[in-house]
């Protein structure tokens, strides 16, 4: 139980922080950063003071402003204590407005940061200037996002002039905290690739921000933590910089001599490391490929010596599949404040873009070997007698306590072992009753108000824990909570059979004809499968398969031989697999007559492969093979088609149908709407009636997913794929695709949600049913009539949207409706304010949606 509780305080940190969603305010605006954190070199007058400078707001004279006129020789500044090491990706700047009367504003400005409060780093960005470009006058807001972002617990503010002026701020922060804790890593200097035929390729830590010494980078944080992750070809870069691998850190092997690099990592304070992620290039066309093999020693205190005992991995190498990607290195729990590890080269090059570590802070006291001065020199230690306490490397012998002494610990300890123990329990029974008396009021409103069918059966999709429907923050943030396997099995068995049938059976029949308050405790403890799969796709919601189905035996796809596969492209990637476009040789003899048709040159077949990467873990396997399970149940003309498997050896693959006309939201937003304009211009268009045929195709596919209990969960114009015949078949890749990362809203850095598409009851209860299908439907109906112009619901954010599904769940007359598209017929609009009804029983069938929809189309 102790051991418990100390897992749930110090939750695991986020593998790889990801500039683009860490954009959070970081308090100066909402009062979270104090008035005491907020100091300045100087300042005019009291109220012009540094606890005055939050943006937004008009306390005092309005703004921060240093003492006097600003010489352009000045360096005045405004410092920010974050109170811990933050990842800043974005720096706001105002002037002093003060309701109109204010006229100073700072034009430019130049940052300096420190992790420890000594040492003082001036920032630069990528191309190496300091200054950034700040306010034009004294009321508007100037957000400059910063390239590279900056790893800091202090940050100054220093403006900057050109000729005399008086200069006052107002400033606000985005980021996130740094939770890797990684202060520090050291390194040998990047190399240069200079090759026949290619560009030359500094592969230099440009953005690193410690100090070089003998041809090593020391004390310092650079391009391996930006949370920039390279392309699989090097030399190609996410967006434009000054030059080709500008992402990438990498070294040549001739060049270095032993055959390995050395790394050392040091660390905000001592931690219990569970595995380190490392993001390397494996484009072994030019000598580039994953590290064969680690070792990493570990120093318990920046003070003590490395212990003699490594951790040693062994990487599984691909040489049939050039893309980039995470190898994730086990690290055993081992405790450390600093870690040095040596990678093996398998080839010529070896070349990083991130490594990032997994850990929890407040380690428990475990079991090491004693330490020495020299890691790495040897693999085996003298028989030693060390006890848990060890912290020196050297065992020194002191004379044995008196037996009394010993026995009163013991007794001490004992005692407090068990007032612990009676605290936890207390606190737990406390804990119960208080959630007992919070439940009565959220299951009143769901009795009066809410009205939906709660699943009972053990085919119908689960969801989790309802702790309170107070705030609709913290009911998204449930999506994601693991439950226990064993708990989740005693719950289905004593779940009844009430039958299969749209949506979800009747509550009423579930209970016996109870009340629905006393049927929620049931509802409030089922399991949500997770909506990301193993390649970063959807994967549908069904009855439970246990991980004693999942064996080789019991796939009932062809093998293929995987020699015939050619890779040709990376579709897209997820945390444990990938998906690439491949030329499948041989695949129409093989499949006979449901083979999918020839590509152009008429000797093979284009297929997308789903890949599970050699890192994957056991679960991730399972998962995979669930995920083909369930794909060869699928069989109709608008749902994609699993066409065999590469499962009897590593890496495991399934074979998909390929579309190559992409996806329907791409498809439609590089079209306009059929006009004589059009034609005589030879613009790509499409008609009405070849929109609403598209609509009949989905809910067609839609209408036999519900007809066997399945429900997709992220059904959108992404996920809908177009052969050459403009034949729709509806998959699950969006979210695996870089592309379309924006539609879908990160918690905490765990599950992604495609929020703007899911029905109020999934965002706050976390309930996936047929029904929150059919809003989903009305939602991608939406984007069909929209040409895929816009987002749904683009004016708002995604706190806002979360937001607005509290107010249908309140069902006050508050909530906001997708508006009109200009080309949608109002019929259509009905049809789709019928699929965003609130309650899930007012709700349309897809059976109902296909036939209104078939009467409205001309090709039907």
């Amino acid at each position: 139980m102790f051991l418990f509780l100390l897992l749930v305080l110090h939750p695991k940190a986020n593998a790889q922080i990801d500039p683009g969603q860490c954009r959070y305010p970081l308090g100066m605006e909402d009062g979270r950063i104090k008035n005491d954190d907020i100091t300045a070199s100087s300042q005019w007058y009291e109220t012009t003071g540094p606890q005055y400078a939050r943006l937004n707001r008009e306390e005092g004279d309005g703004a921060w402003c240093p003492a006097g006129q600003l010489q352009p020789s000045d360096v005045q500044y405004l410092q920010l204590d974050l109170r811990q090491l933050t990842f800043v990706t974005v720096v706001a700047t105002q002037g002093r407005y003060a309701r109109s009367s204010g006229n100073e504003f700072a034009r430019k400005y130049r940052l300096s940061y420190s992790r420890d409060g000594h040492r003082w780093i001036p920032w630069k960005n990528r191309f190496g200037s300091e200054v950034i470009m700040a306010n034009i006058n004294t009321y508007a807001s100037v957000v400059k996002d910063l390239h590279p972002p900056i790893i800091t617990r202090f940050l100054r503010l220093i403006p900057v002039t050109d000729t005399v002026h008086t200069v006052c701020m107002r400033v606000e922060l985005f980021g996130c905290p740094w939770q890797d804790g990684l202060t520090a890593y050291s390194a040998p200097e990047g190399h240069t690739m200079m090759a026949p035929g290619y560009p030359i390729t500094p592969l230099n830590d440009s953005t690193y921000d410690g100090v070089q010494e003998r041809r090593r980078v020391l004390g310092g944080l650079g391009q391996l933590t930006d949370g920039v992750i390279g392309l699989d070809d090097f030399s190609q870069t996410r967006q434009y910089m000054p030059w080709p691998g500008y992402d990438y850190v990498g070294w040549r092997n001739d060049s270095l001599g032993p055959g390995y690099i050395e790394m050392e990592f040091q660390f905000d304070r001592q931690r219990n490391f569970t595995s380190m992620k490392v993001h390397s290039n494996n484009m072994f066309a030019r000598g580039v490929k994953v590290f064969s093999s680690v070792s990493c020693v570990f120093k318990p205190r920046l003070i003590s010596q490395w212990e003699q005992e490594p951790v040693e991995f062994h990487t599984v190498l691909d040489d049939r599949n050039p893309s980039a990607r995470y190898v994730t290195v086990p690290l055993e729990r081992r405790v450390a404040t600093a870690i040095r590890c040596r990678f093996y080269f398998a080839d010529t090059w070896m070349i990083f873009s991130e490594i990032s570590f997994q850990s929890v802070t407040n380690p428990l006291p475990t079991l090491r070997p004693p330490l020495m001065t020299s890691p790495f020199k040897s693999q085996t230690r003298a028989p030693t007698t060390v006890t848990a306490a060890t912290e020196t490397s050297t065992v020194t012998s002191k004379p044995r306590p008196p037996e009394e002494s010993n026995t009163s610990i013991l007794i001490g300890c004992l005692v407090t072992i068990i007032l612990l123990l009676v605290v936890i329990i207390f606190l737990i029974l406390w804990w119960q009753y208080v959630c007992k008396v919070m439940e009565k009021g959220p299951r009143r409103i769901l009795d009066e108000e809410v009205m939906v069918h709660l699943p009972c059966n053990s085919d119908s999709p689960q969801s989790p824990p309802l702790d309170s429907l107070d705030s609709p923050y913290e009911r998204v943030f449930l999506l994601d909570t693991p439950t226990h396997t064993q708990e989740r099995t005693e719950l289905r068995a004593k779940a009844p059979d009430c039958g299969g049938g749209y949506a979800e059976p009747d509550i009423t029949r579930c209970t016996h004809h109870q009340s629905l308050q006393s049927s929620v405790p049931h509802y409030a403890e089922t399991l949500i499968v997770k909506l990301q799969g193993v390649t970063g796709s959807n994967t549908y919601a069904i009855p439970a398969l246990t991980a004693d189905s999942l064996t080789r035996k019991d796939i009932t796809a062809a093998e293929f031989p995987r020699e015939r596969l050619i890779f040709r492209e990376k579709l897209g990637e997820g945390q444990f697999g990938e998906v690439h476009l491949c030329e499948a040789e041989g695949l129409v003899e093989f499949l006979g007559e449901e083979a999918p048709p020839l590509s152009d040159d008429k000797s093979s077949v284009l297929v997308a492969v789903k890949q599970l990467r050699a890192d994957a873990t056991t679960t991730a396997r399972n998962d995979f093979l669930k995920e083909i399970k369930i794909m060869s149940r699928l069989n109709d003309s608008n749902i994609i088609r699993l066409l065999c498997v590469c499962v009897h050896s590593d890496p495991l693959c399934m074979v998909t149908e390929y579309m190559e006309n992409g996806d329907l939201n791409m498809f439609l937003s590089q079209r306009e709407i059929e006009s004589t304009l059009t034609h005589a211009n030879n613009i790509p268009s499409v008609s009405m009636t070849d929109l609403l045929h598209m609509a009949v195709q989905i809910a067609s596919g839609m209408k036999y997913l519900g007809s066997l209990n399945f429900v997709h969960r992220d059904l959108a114009t992404r996920n809908c794929l177009l052969d050459r015949q403009l034949t729709i078949k509806i998959s699950d890749f969006g979210m695996s695709r870089n592309l379309y990362s924006s539609d879908y809203y990160r918690i905490q850095g765990r599950a992604v949600l495609p929020i703007r598409w899911m029905a109020w009851e999934s965002i706050l209860l976390g309930k996936f049913t047929t029904a929150s299908d059919v809003w989903a439907f009305g939602v991608t109906l939406w984007e069909i009539f929209t040409l895929c112009r816009e987002q749904p619901y683009s004016l708002l954010t995604d706190e806002q949207v979360i937001e607005n599904s509290g107010e249908f769940f309140r069902n006050q007359g508050r909530q906001i409706y997708l508006s009109p598209p200009p080309l949608c017929p109002p019929p259509l609009y009905e049809l789709m304010m019928r699929c965003w009804r609130r309650d899930i029983r007012d709700r349309p069938s897809f059976h109902s949606l296909h036939q209104a929809l078939r009467l409205y189309s001309p090709r039907s």
